[in-house]
């Protein structure tokens, strides 16, 4: 098989990757035009300093040995296999890298003949790019179920590791995907989060030390394939963030292709708003000291998808409200709707000096629109109604009368495009 249908093939089912997101354009160029913009391959992810970086993202093979319900690479589906060669992606890689297209490599794999196999040909990849001096960002997948030698091996040439959760409960995970085991998730994750402090703890002793996953490593959730409410995914969630010290947790909204009694109907609309919220919900708790419990509860175990997760939980708990702004902790402050980490600073440097009254809150960059009715400036209140859920609901929401719905692409197209590339539209992959 030529080098080129491969990436074609193997670029295309690494798009429901979701910890970085591919642009999706495809443009032939125009005479006295400068390039292609093209289907495969190129997507996008965000360095620690807020810099977007191109990665080169495709699988390694999606022939694979298991038979997960929701997976477009499982056994049983009927789709055109391949695999790479180490020297293939390293040529490509290398390629591109010096024609400036990426600045790093997002390499993922289906478990092609065993685990170990995988990962094995995965690391030898990775190592011979290092070896021809690519000094670009790595980010690789772990495959669950390989020797923990291999996944020690694989830090030390990669910048940053992940291994897929899957499913929120281990009871969707075996009615799913019964060929992967919890234990042969959460052992490489817990092996990975050892490897990085001992390999901090030994950097401080010895500065020759080779670095392990600098970047750290994260994980990706499928919402909406099972019924986990979303406070069992935050759950998880916060326990990931504090137990693996895990840099991201990734949510994908399941976008049905395939029928099946175990999986929601075909005809089931993406969750996409529901996936928004929970990363709404994911920036919450790493950020502004929110837990899951504090955010639902089981009279409450899903979040209203008409509102974000603050506004949310601010009217579940309006007795706490409002707040003076001149005396709010800095803590206080940002779980007050409409202000954020920035403005909260803002707010507490500036109050040093004197007392904030309404104008300038708005010059310190707070959303008045919404923190208006949970707040009071100088002991008066601006909001201009009750302070009552109901009453501030209706105004944040400001639905007219005439009330729509966000158009869907389904609903727009139901006949021009099958599903399979409406699906792709919709989440803005290839």
């Amino acid at each position: 098989m030529e080098i080129l249908t491969k990436l074609q093939i193997l670029s295309d089912a690494a798009k429901y990757d979701v910890s970085c997101s591919s642009s999706g354009s495809t443009r032939k160029n125009s005479k006295g035009g400068l390039g292609n913009a093209a289907v495969s391959g190129i997507c996008h992810s965000w360095s620690e300093d807020g810099r977007c970086i191109s990665l080169f993202k495709i699988l390694f093979s999606n022939e694979c040995i298991y038979n997960c319900a929701y997976c477009s690479s499982k056994i049983t589906n009927d789709v055109r296999r391949a695999t790479f060669t180490p020297e293939e992606v390293v040529s490509l890689t290398m390629n591109f890298y010096k024609r400036n297209y990426i600045e790093g490599l997002f390499l993922s794999s289906a478990v092609y003949k065993s685990p170990d196999y995988t990962m094995e040909l995965l690391i030898k990849t990775v190592q011979m790019l290092r070896e021809n001096k690519f000094n670009g960002y790595i980010h690789l997948k772990g495959i669950p179920g390989a020797d923990n030698t291999l996944i020690n091996r694989a830090g030390l040439y990669v910048d940053r590791m992940s291994v897929n959760i899957e499913l929120p409960s281990e009871a969707s995970l075996q009615a799913l995907a019964p060929q992967k085991k919890k234990e042969s998730i959460i052992k490489p994750m817990s092996l990975i989060k050892n490897g990085i402090i001992q390999n901090k703890e030994e950097k401080m002793n010895y500065r020759k030390t080779p670095s392990f996953l600098p970047a750290g490593q994260t994980t990706q959730l499928i919402v909406g394939a099972s019924p986990e409410p979303d406070l069992n995914i935050l759950k998880l969630s916060e326990g990931l963030y504090k137990r693996f010290t895990m840099k991201r947790v990734y949510y994908s909204a399941y976008i049905p292709v395939f029928e099946s009694s175990t999986l929601p109907s075909i005809q089931t609309k993406p969750p996409l708003l529901r996936e928004h919220r929970l990363y709404q919900a994911d920036w919450l708790l790493r950020f502004y000291g929110f837990n899951a419990d504090e955010l639902l509860n089981s009279n409450n175990p899903n979040f209203d998808l008409e509102l974000d997760p603050k506004c949310f939980w601010a009217l579940e708990n309006i007795h706490i409200f409002p707040l003076e702004v001149n005396k709010a902790d800095y803590t206080e402050l940002i779980r007050v709707p409409g202000i954020g980490i920035r403005s909260a600073m803002k707010i507490v440097t500036a109050r040093r000096m004197s007392k904030l009254d309404y104008e300038d809150l708005k010059k310190l960059g707070v959303v008045l629109k919404r923190a208006k009715y949970f707040i009071t400036c100088k002991g008066k209140y601006y909001g201009g109604i009750s302070i009552n859920p109901i009453s501030i609901k209706q105004v944040l929401l400001d639905r007219p009368e005439s009330y729509s719905t966000q158009l869907s692409i389904f609903d727009m197209f139901p006949d021009s495009l099958v599903r399979k590339e409406a699906s792709s539209n919709i989440t803005g992959e290839f």
